[in-house]
């Protein structure tokens, strides 16, 4: 049950006016803008391809219920990464701000002298972020147990996910990109190498030193160095420093690179998604372990604890109001997708995504139904694939999503919601945008695929009036026209400030 913090009376005000302005939305499209619309034209997309809203972040509050914009706003739309708004806010109210995801570890065995007579077994729960440092802790907390040596196996339990049958390349056949990475409930590292180059100019040679250690896998430790036709490498020569390198990932035990390295690059990171994901998890507890001065009698693989045998520790994520930073302000998409599929974490059999999107369906009607005579009148539902936006099927209509922050202004998850959307020129996704005169005003999230572009959250003026602002399109030229909606953000803070 969700928790009411305001007045009845107060509620049905604030749902009178979300009902009004929601009306005011369907009405009928206004005229576009014309600086949104040149920009447009110039971007070759064609105004049947855009839909937005701009409209008051509360407009019980305000009184004021017609939006400044409404262009196409019952237009289902492919919102690109902006569908993690609908994830994060789902997530806020339906298992708070303050959750955290546990991995328990447990050791079947006696411990003596140092030595674990038995199995070690470390159980996934869903945390999104058990990145390298937070993996080394876990270790080291194992060896604070007195464990120096395991004489049975490393057991990694990862049955609180549903297996999956997608592939990392599936999405655009970019099976290397960081971005493609599949959930898990044990997520180590989001199954990423990052190789740091380092160039040393007296030896000739760059150094490549690797996080995570991955056991089993030949690492080539150095390139040489390549440098300009007067004998100096030239800052040109960094622009693709990458297919210089001329790398050869094929064979997942072996990291290749047959070509050089241009010294002007400087100290440079790469990360890669590994080849093999499914012996990730394995091959990075087994190499930390080894680099940690641990011995291990058996291997890592697949397992589960012994029912009835109660953890040794549990280790704690960071909360979820911290988690969803990290999802917003650098649009990641396997923590979108980790907290997506923890909204079914205490389903049998394991959490899914179509137990995701039934959660969230119920969660969508409950919440916005009320505001339309009563939980099956729920308009414009999100049609929901994995939460992060990284789909093509993924559709949500401008005055659905507009309705949906209007909620989460007025509710007790908004300072949480907002503070993980990027600043608009400030940080995350949006530190490079062009807008001059959004700098600072807005809270936005973006999201951009091969055909979509959007940007989405709210947008303060000057004057102190707070909008929402909602801009989707779905075209073939879609990355060209993010000025168009760069420009929609400025309009809406000059408009606004009216």
């Amino acid at each position: 049950m969700l928790f009411n913090p305001f007045p009845t009376r107060f509620t049905a005000r604030l749902a009178a006016g979300l009902l009004a302005a929601l009306a005011s939305l369907a009405a009928g499209a206004q005229a576009l803008p014309p600086e949104v619309d040149a920009l447009l034209a110039r971007a070759r997309v064609p105004r049947e391809a855009f839909a937005a809203v701009v409209v008051d972040a509360a407009p019980a509050i305000n009184g004021k219920t017609a939006p400044l914009l409404s262009y196409r706003a019952g237009s289902a739309m492919n919102p690109a990464s902006v569908m993690k708004l609908v994830t994060t806010y789902a997530g806020l109210e339906l298992l708070g701000p303050a959750y955290t995801w546990s991995t328990p570890v447990y050791a079947d065995g006696p411990v003596a002298n140092g030595v674990l007579t038995g199995n070690l077994i470390i159980q996934g729960r869903g945390d999104p972020k058990l990145v390298m440092e937070r993996l080394w802790l876990l270790l080291r907390r194992v060896q604070g147990l007195g464990i120096k040596t395991i004489t049975g196996d490393i057991l990694l339990d990862r049955s609180a996910f549903a297996a999956s049958t997608q592939n990392p390349g599936d999405f655009d056949g970019e099976a290397l990109r960081p971005y493609n990475v599949q959930p898990d409930a044990l997520l180590l590292n989001y199954k990423s190498v990052v190789m740091t180059f380092s160039p040393n100019p007296g030896s000739g040679s760059t150094s490549i030193s690797y996080d995570p250690p991955l056991a089993g896998v030949q690492m080539q430790a150095s390139v040489p160095l390549s440098a300009g036709s007067n004998g100096r490498a030239t800052l040109s020569e960094c622009g693709d420093y990458r297919a210089q390198l001329q790398p050869d990932f094929a064979d997942p035990l072996r990291m290749v690179f047959t070509g050089s390295y241009p010294a002007a690059c400087g100290e440079k990171v790469w990360a890669i998604a590994y080849p093999d994901p499914a012996s990730y998890a394995q091959r990075a507890i087994a190499g930390l372990w080894q680099e940690m001065g641990g011995a291990l009698g058996g291997r890592v693989k697949d397992g589960a604890a012994p029912p009835g045998l109660a953890p040794a520790f549990e280790m704690e994520s960071a909360t979820l109001a911290e988690i969803i930073r990290d999802i917003n302000k650098f649009s990641n998409n396997v923590m979108a997708q980790q907290l997506f599929l923890t909204l079914s974490l205490q389903r049998p059999g394991g959490a899914s995504n179509e137990a995701s999107r039934e959660a969230v369906r119920g969660w969508w009607q409950g919440r916005f139904g009320a505001q339309n005579g009563g939980p099956g009148n729920a308009p414009d539902m999100p049609v929901l694939d994995n939460g992060s936006g990284l789909s093509r099927l993924e559709r949500v209509t401008p005055q659905g999503l507009a309705r949906m922050l209007q909620t989460a202004y007025v509710s007790g998850a908004m300072p949480e919601l907002m503070a993980s959307l990027p600043i608009s020129g400030v940080d995350g996704t949006l530190k490079r945008s062009r807008s001059q005169v959004s700098q600072g005003w807005a809270h936005l999230k973006s999201g951009t695929l091969r055909d979509a572009t959007a940007l989405a959250g709210y947008v303060h003026t000057p004057s102190g009036r707070r909008l929402v602002v909602v801009g989707i399109v779905n075209h073939a030229n879609a990355p060209a026209a993010r000025p168009a909606l760069e420009a929609l953000v400025d309009w809406a803070v000059k408009e606004g400030s009216r």
